[in-house]
Parts: C-alpha cells; structure tokens; sequence
C-alpha cells in the first residue's frame, strides 16, 4: 500500500507510477475525492463528539427548562453523529477499497516499458558449454532417463502435473541441502558482501517451512489478491482459505502487527515450500514437462530491511542468486525487469534466467523485488529506530531455488552424447554416491 500522504503531496508522480506499471491512473483522482470527504467526516464527527461531551458535562449542574433543552440538543448530536458515522463507514470502505487498486510505485531507476520485450539485460556469465552433439531438451532427457512422468500424473492430477521419479527427487533435495549449506553459512554470506561491496550485515537465513494455506485479507495484505491476481490463485471455498503461491506469500506476513528493533534487522528466511498456481492467461504455453505446472517446490528467500539499505539488501539478494548458479556451472544472465513486467506489489526486480541449450534459449529460473514498504503498511510490520520512532520495515523476496526448473537446467546443461546426465559437483556430496544419470535398461 503506498503512504496517502505521499499520494496527496505527490498525486502527479502516483499517476506516472501507475501509467508506468499499465494500470489505470484515474483512481487517483477518486481516491482523493473519497480521501478528502472521509476527512472532512472524520473532522465534522470530531466536532460534534466535542460538542456533545461539552453538553453532557452541562447537564447534572442545569435543571428545568435549560435541561431538557440540552437533552433535546444532546438527543439530536446524536442522531446526526449517527448519519455521520454511516457515512465515515462507506467512505472508509471505498477509500480502502481504492487504496488497493494502486500498485507499488516504481523506483526512479527501473527501466520503463509496456512488456518483456523492454526488460534489459544486465549482463550475461559463464560461457555457453559447446556441445560436440545437438543437446535434447528435458523433456526428451526425462523421458529416457525415467525422471520425470507427466502422462502418469495426468491421468491422476490432471493437465500440468508430474511425478519425480528415481534419481530426480535426490536431485530435489540436493539442491535444498546445497542452499541451506550456503544461506546458513555467515561467513559465504559475507565474502559475497565484500566482493560486491554492499553495506549491509553478513547474517544467515533462517530456515523455515511455512504453511501453503493462507487467509484472504493476509493475501490481500501481501498485495497477491489484488487487480488481475485472483484467477491465479487456488481458493477452498469451504473454509475461505487459499493455497499459497509461493513461499513469500506466507513467509511476509509472519511478523504482522509486530515491531522489530532495528539492531535486530535485517531479518532473514530461507523457505522451502511447495507452491500452487492455476497459470491462468498461460494455456498454449509450455504444456508439456514440468516448466508452467500446478504444483512446484521452491526455496524463496525473504528480507525483512531498515528503509537505508533495503536497495542494497536487494543487490544481495541478486549476488546471491548469481553465486548459487556460478557453483551450479549454469550459464545464465541477469535481467532488469521494467515497468510493464513488473510485479503488482515490486518496486524493483531483477530476473535470473538460465541457459537451456536443449531449448536454445535463456528461460527464467529466478526473480528477485524489492516490495518496499508496500506490504508492510497492509500488514502493519514496522521496526522502531535509534531515535525511538517507529518505521515501516521494507520487505524483499527472491528466488534460490524453483526446483522444477533447476532441474530442467541441470539436464539440459550436464547431458552427455551418450545420454547420460552427470551431477554437478557442488550437488555430490548429497546425491548418495551416484554421480550420473544413465539411460534405463
């Protein structure tokens, strides 16, 4: 939710955010219409609130006629005070309403654009291997190798469901074990920071498993139910409950209502979760494998920062990424997300794709936000400072690993002619001694 204090002061640049981000800047204007009515109530109800007390004070020292005179006056401030309070009440309920119809406002820097074509490469590391053969694509890897059964899960789940099978659930948890290994590990943690020169604290992750169920004004709270979210989302109707899309979505809002210290920020989660999305607006795309599924496991980790060094917590994030995927030997790139291809709740993103040499392409496998306080003034997260007041904390959230598609990269990029998949090192000491992926006979 963006301050409306800054949408009073600064209505023109909110405007420019939303035309920025494809959404319909006219709700400002109503928004300040209903925000200046609700004051004038709130300020007409102060009023009469005064008004009465001041009558009701008067009344045990008056007798006679000036008595019942201010029990009449007393009887009618009440009656209006009613209307009035009504009213409030609908005003109240547009203005939050309408309040939620404004996305978070882009950072000055972030590239400004109508779509994906307009995002902006950033820079591209580790050189594409050179293959002595045409590389197959995961699908074909999967299906020869005995890793991953779509056909099977169909007939039980669906369209846009697998099965993991053999060594493809080891592959799983050897790469959840391989990030719990890094993001725990202060002092990788803090090489990092140096080699990127970032002014933030070295601290680990804390690990958690949060719920996949979440209730409705928590997600609307997260800023995940909002303008053209809903049919992304899987709903229980029975119990009001929806299935979380990611692990950030229930992750955030943990500490709502809460106030941290500011010695005690930044505030670190490594998530894993297993995540739902209905891939609405997605039909035609990537039906087959486990690329665009219903169902996905994901590490995500989450930041709770002081409002200074949010931009840089951000940037770690991003290093973070990047370092998971040098030690992988995955070739990839980083992309600045723009305005148009923004997420609702972002301020700023960045984009890790990796490259898929059976597909010829970079496909996305990472994405990093900065959601400022976007989600912290809905779900009333705040930290207190060194002078004693109180400030909303920024939230930050990226990828570590999606493992469905970790795994497409690592097929694609570790195949051999002979059909074989190799494991990646930094993957071995959590593999159970296997070392390769063969055929099946």
């Amino acid at each position: 939710m963006i301050d409306i204090k800054f949408i009073r002061e600064h209505a023109g640049e909110a405007k420019e955010g939303m035309r920025k981000k494809n959404a319909d800047a006219s709700v400002i204007d109503r928004l300040l219409d209903v925000d200046g009515k609700r004051r004038a109530t709130i300020e007409r109800i102060n009023e009469k609130q005064a008004e009465r007390n001041t009558i009701s004070a008067s009344i045990p020292n008056l007798s006679g006629s000036e008595k019942d005179a201010q029990l009449k006056a007393s009887t009618a401030l009440k009656d209006t005070l009613k209307a009035d309070e009504d009213e409030l009440h609908a005003l109240e309920s547009e203005f939050q309403s309408l309040m939620y119809r404004i996305p978070n406002i882009p950072l000055p820097d972030v590239p400004v654009g109508k779509s994906d074509a307009e995002n902006r490469v950033v820079r591209e590391v580790l050189p594409k291997r050179d293959f002595s053969f045409k590389p197959k694509d995961y699908i074909e890897l999967g299906d020869t190798l005995d890793l991953i059964d779509t056909e099977r899960a169909s007939k039980v789940s669906g369209s846009r469901f697998g099965y993991l099978k053999h060594e493809a659930p080891l592959l799983e948890f050897a790469l959840v074990q391989f990030a719990f290994s890094r993001l725990l590990n202060e002092g990788w943690i803090a090489n990092i920071i140096q080699e990127r020169n970032l002014h933030v604290l070295p601290k680990a992750f804390i690990p958690l498993v949060p719920p996949v169920l979440i209730r409705p004004e928590v997600y609307r709270g997260m800023g995940r139910l909002d303008p053209g979210q809903e049919e992304e989302r899987y709903h229980l109707e029975k119990d009001d409950l929806y299935l979380v899309g990611s692990g950030e979505h229930t992750t955030g809002p943990m500490h709502m209502d809460e106030t941290f210290l500011e010695e005690h920020l930044p505030h670190r989660h490594i998530a894993f979760s297993t995540c739902f999305r209905r891939e609405a607006g997605s039909y035609g795309k990537d039906t087959r494998g486990i690329l665009r599924v219903h169902q996905f496991d994901k590490l995500e980790m989450f930041v709770f920062s002081n409002q200074e060094t949010s931009g840089h917590e951000h940037e770690l994030l991003v290093a973070i990424q990047e370092e998971l995927m040098k030690e992988l030997g995955i070739p990839y790139r980083v992309v600045f997300i723009c305005t148009g291809d923004m997420g609702w709740p972002d301020a700023k993103q960045y984009d890790v794709e990796a490259w898929m040499p059976g597909q010829n392409e970079f496909r996305e496998t990472h994405s990093a936000s900065n959601t400022t306080d976007f989600q912290s003034r809905r779900l009333n997260m705040k930290y207190r400072n060194k002078n004693g007041s109180k400030d909303f904390v920024h939230t930050l959230n990226a990828t570590a690993f999606a493992i469905g598609r970790m795994l497409i990269a690592i097929l694609e990029n570790y195949q051999e002619e002979d059909g074989s998949v190799k494991i990646p090192d930094v993957l071995l000491p959590y593999m159970h001694g296997i070392t390769r992926i063969s055929p099946r006979t």
